[in-house]
């Protein structure tokens, strides 16, 4: 195959993914360009659940307490999360019966002011434009295959930057004449090819990583990680677990056990014992610089033991591809980039389309003109 054939053949591939996955590309480019600041966003989509009055923090009781005076019948404190970089503090609650629709357990979500303990919103865990992005970023709001449809969209995007890249390549001359903005008499075929050429390795990137995490154990199994299965036995116990409506242990008693082993560490989060797994898991604040990885602690609700829990593994391939797709600790550069990589396709998805459009029409008067 020559050189000409090979431009047409990879040219017939890059202009079909494009065609066919446009209309899906858009959305879940645009909402993940939104998700890397998403903790920005919901302050201003839910300014409600973030006017606290203070920093001032009271008695985890004291919460739990004005939060459950909130709850519907069957409703049951399932977590309390103290507060972060100075927002609310939040408490989740879970109903006692079996959840009716597959995917993640709905759970009420109260929002209060840390210094007085006042409610300042109370929502549903899948409510709000945040969670709606995350979903629609994850899976297109589809349960079950979702998830799996978004990850091909990945793979198809990595071969769309590469024959993207192929087709840039000029021709003639040397490589440089491809960053002229001018290739086209087209404002759009100009910017599809100057967005496209910078946005291509970045974008391939985040293709990548967001493959990976849709299948996790096909990329464990390169290198070597291990993943449980979704929606394996393990997660649809975790999916069924509900919490003690009368734990054995009150909650000031499960802090004060759990902090005889962490000494005086600032309190960050408090899980009750379900019927699944009758222990408190409370999580502390980690010592050394940027506050370290949080302590847990497991205290039984039967006999009030304490023990250290183990701690979470904070490297691995599939914590970093996840780092890398969504910006955590990343630094403002990358997340730029990301914003970017999520903003461009989108730009390169509609001046697409027009490009074929304007094809579609060169070729249908060209075949007019000859048959006259």
């Amino acid at each position: 195959m020559n050189k000409l054939a090979m431009r047409r053949a990879w040219f017939q591939v890059h202009k079909w993914i494009g065609l066919v996955l446009a209309i899906l590309i858009i959305p879940l480019s645009l909402s993940g360009a939104a998700l890397v600041w998403h903790d920005a966003l919901d302050r201003i989509v839910d300014p409600a659940r973030y006017a606290v009055s203070g920093r001032t923090v009271i008695g985890p009781d004291s919460y739990v307490a004005a939060a459950r005076a909130t709850l519907k019948h069957g409703e049951r404190i399932a977590t309390l999360t103290m507060p972060d970089d100075g927002g609310p503090v939040v408490v989740a609650a879970s109903s006692a019966s079996a959840p009716t629709r597959p995917g993640p357990p709905q759970r009420m979500m109260v929002y209060l002011d840390p210094p007085t303990a006042r409610v300042l919103e109370v929502s549903p865990s899948n409510g709000g434009l945040v969670r709606f992005l995350h979903v629609l970023h994850g899976s297109l709001q589809l349960p079950g295959i979702g998830r799996s449809i978004v990850g091909w969209i990945g793979v198809a995007m990595m071969v769309s930057c590469f024959t993207g890249l192929w087709l840039w390549w000029p021709t003639v001359g040397k490589w440089t004449r491809g960053l002229r903005f001018r290739r086209h008499r087209d404002v759009e075929t100009n910017l599809h090819h100057l967005f496209g050429f910078w946005i291509a390795l970045p974008l391939f990137v985040l293709s990548l990583t967001g493959a990976w995490i849709s299948f996790p154990q096909f990329f464990g199994k390169l290198t070597g990680e291990t993943s449980r299965p979704r929606g394996g036995p393990d997660r649809g116990a975790m999916m069924r677990a509900k919490p003690l409506a009368s734990p054995a242990q009150p909650l000031a008693v499960a802090i004060g056990k759990a902090r005889g082993i962490v000494d005086n560490a600032p309190l960050r989060s408090v899980t009750w014992p379900t019927d699944l797994s009758a222990d408190w898991t409370v999580t502390f604040q980690g010592r050394g610089q940027g506050g370290g990885a949080p302590i847990g602690v497991k205290v039984a609700d039967d006999t009030g033991g304490a023990t250290a829990a183990p701690a979470r593994p904070q490297g691995g391939v599939a914590r970093l591809m996840r780092r890398i797709h969504d910006g955590t600790d990343m630094g403002a550069l990358w997340q730029i980039v990301i914003f970017l990589g999520g903003v461009l396709p989108a730009v390169l998805a509609v001046t697409g389309v027009i490009m074929w459009w304007r094809a579609r029409k060169w070729k249908a008067e060209l075949a007019a003109r000859r048959a006259t």
